[in-house]
């Protein structure tokens, strides 16, 4: 019965207002004060019984809540034959429950469209070869599937044949469609806005980054923070207080109205559920924008940061080597630069990946006698001609002389950052490029728009040699920059800013090595193209390793950190104005004050919905 009569609170909230409207309108029309009576007494008592069954079980686990004084103020109002204040009390309390659930239920509109967006079934291939149509439970790692257009992809997997463009957006926020081929990686609730493609599953179910998505969001909207524990154990001591205070007044008073009404007045509804509305709503807007943020705890501290310690390479930079600068030396440049391909491509070394990137399509020439020289590079035979690729002391070993010209273009590539590949035709230098990690882009404007919001510091630790981190430094206007540490060094830089300069640190990383300082920084934040372990150890994550989200991020804990304070001033302020009005004013009654008191939990819910609609002005 206890059940059924909670489940059926909307209704009973419904049946009380036509009770309430019925009785007033049966007393002005018709004059009808027995209808007006009755009417009333059975809105007080149908209104109640919600009320004084969820007080019942509050008080069973050892809590007295703000359902108890409602139901001690209405049996009170109820006793004293106060017909119009018991049932308006009880009616303007269910209709704000009721208002509290709707617009709470808006704020986790984002976990919900994630849901809705999970793929329920997929075209598997069968062991005849067709495509049969099974659910996505029933897909195992390693099956090929097959996804038409205007389908969902059902499986974290690598395309093997066909092409297509997809919309990633339920992954990574950009709504602009992805050109997929053989060879590519897709996504799990991802949509294939045109063509055919034929997938292999490499993860599956919640195993899928849509599914890891989903449990995160879940996760962190469930989770409370160091607020929402307080404002719980505020209200575990208020509660009874407002008792104690109410009887007090009755004492002394010897008026049992104003002690109800007090006891009305004092509960801090929109106290209770100020905080968690603003988190909430402020996790839901994050995950609309590619920003996981794995529980309220987190908002607290990234919204107060001092420092972002950042991991070079994969973060700052694109992780990638590629060529930044070239210079070339005589004629025929366009031979020269097939010999130089030809003979990279027999190397699966980074720097040969980057320049065979760079030289693009060209002629490639039959290439013989290869040797590899340990630390220096290579030396073939291309076409009849002798060519050495590689760095100076290769150049050295070779006999080959560079030129004042070449030496100063050397020294300038050098100073800039670069890896060096030099390469000589028959003992002449020919070509000269600089091969580095590159800057992010966009990267520098994201950075200011993080000292903008406060970051005081801005530090940059990578194992890479000191020259070139000082150079990402200097490009981007850091704070600080460390070279040459290792991941044991990195999180004890973490570990010293925190502990002995009492500094509040996000550290920012991808990789497995990041791993220890993502979990030592009070903050830490993963790129989602990262590995596993760093998105797992990590509190935030940007999902499709965006950095332009991490100022977006910093302003929305900012923005809900702020909106949560207003939210207490809001209702407290209105419970010191009530209470002050009561003992103050003559206006004030217990009808007039549960109105204001429920309106002041719509304004808490109003404006910590305003957080779904958050953007971070440029």
């Amino acid at each position: 019965m206890q059940l059924y009569i909670l489940r059926s609170k909307n209704k009973i909230t419904l049946v009380s207002a036509i009770l309430i409207v019925g009785g007033f309108l049966s007393l002005w029309l018709l004059s009808a004060e027995r209808v007006f009576e009755v009417a009333l007494i059975l809105a007080s008592i149908l209104g109640l019984a919600p009320i004084a069954i969820q007080a019942y079980q509050a008080l069973r686990v050892k809590v007295v809540s703000i359902d108890l004084l409602v139901t001690i103020a209405v049996l009170g109002a109820f006793l004293i034959r106060n017909f119009e204040e018991s049932a308006i009390v009880t009616f303007l309390f269910l209709f704000g429950a009721f208002l509290e659930q709707r617009t709470l239920n808006k704020t986790r509109s984002a976990i919900k469209e994630l849901t809705e967006m999970a793929p329920e079934s997929a075209l598997k291939q069968m062991a005849d070869g067709e495509f049969v149509e099974v659910d996505v439970e029933e897909v195992d790692v390693g099956d090929i599937l097959l996804v038409k257009t205007g389908a969902k992809v059902p499986v974290d997997g690598t395309v093997l044949t066909g092409v297509g463009s997809i919309n990633e957006a339920s992954i990574t926020g950009e709504s602009v469609p992805v050109a997929k081929e053989a060879g590519s990686y897709v996504f799990a609730g991802t949509i294939l806005d045109n063509g055919t493609i034929q997938v292999v599953a490499d993860r599956v179910g919640e195993d899928t980054t849509f599914g890891r998505i989903i449990e995160l969001v879940e996760e962190a909207q469930d989770s409370k923070s160091e607020a929402e524990r307080f404002i719980d154990r505020f209200a575990k001591y208020y509660t009874p207080v407002v008792l104690v205070l109410s009887f007090i007044v009755w004492l002394f008073s010897r008026d049992i109205e104003l002690a109800i009404t007090i006891l009305v007045l004092g509960c801090p509804g929109a106290l209770v559920i100020g905080v968690p509305v603003s988190n909430v709503a402020g996790i839901g807007n994050g995950a609309r924008h590619g920003i996981l943020l794995k529980g309220s705890e987190v908002i607290s501290d990234f919204s107060r940061l001092d420092t972002i310690v950042f991991d070079k390479t994969g973060t700052l930079t694109a992780g990638e080597p590629s060529v930044a600068e070239t210079q070339y030396y005589g004629d025929h440049i366009g031979e020269v630069l097939g010999y130089l391909a030809s003979v990279e491509r027999e190397s699966d070394h980074p720097l040969a990946r980057a320049v065979l990137e760079e030289i693009g399509e060209t002629t490639f020439s039959d290439v013989s006698d290869t040797e590899v020289v340990k630390g220096g590079g290579i030396v073939a035979t291309v076409n009849g001609k002798r060519v050495a690729v590689g760095n100076v002391a290769l150049m050295d070993r070779e006999q080959v002389t560079l030129s004042d010209t070449a030496r100063a273009d050397v020294e300038r590539f050098e100073q800039n950052g670069n890896s060096l590949v030099l390469m000589s035709v028959d003992g002449e230098l020919k070509v000269l490029m600089g091969v580095r990690d590159q800057i992010r882009s966009g990267v520098k404007e994201d950075l200011q728009r993080l000292k903008r919001l406060g970051v005081k510091n801005l530090v940059v630790l990578s194992g890479d040699n000191q020259g070139t981190v000082d150079l990402v430094s200097r490009q981007l206007g850091l704070s600080e920059a460390h070279g040459n540490m290792l991941p044991e060094d990195k999180s004890a830089y973490v570990k010293r800013l925190i502990e002995e300069e009492g500094q509040i640190v996000a550290f920012v990383g991808d990789g497995v090595n990041d791993s220890p300082s993502l979990a030592l920084a009070n903050i830490g934040i993963a790129m989602g193209g990262g590995t596993d372990v760093a998105i797992e150890t990590s509190d935030v994550v940007l999902m499709n390793s965006d950095f332009g989200r991490l100022p977006h991020a910093l302003g929305l804990t900012k923005a809900t950190a702020r909106n949560m304070r207003q939210n207490i001033i809001i209702a407290i302020g209105v419970v010191l104005l009530l209470l002050a009005s009561l003992l103050f004013s003559d206006w004030m009654n217990m009808s007039i004050g549960m109105l204001v008191h429920e309106g002041s939990i719509l304004v808490v819910i109003l404006n910590g919905m305003r957080l779904l609609r958050y953007r971070l002005r440029r």
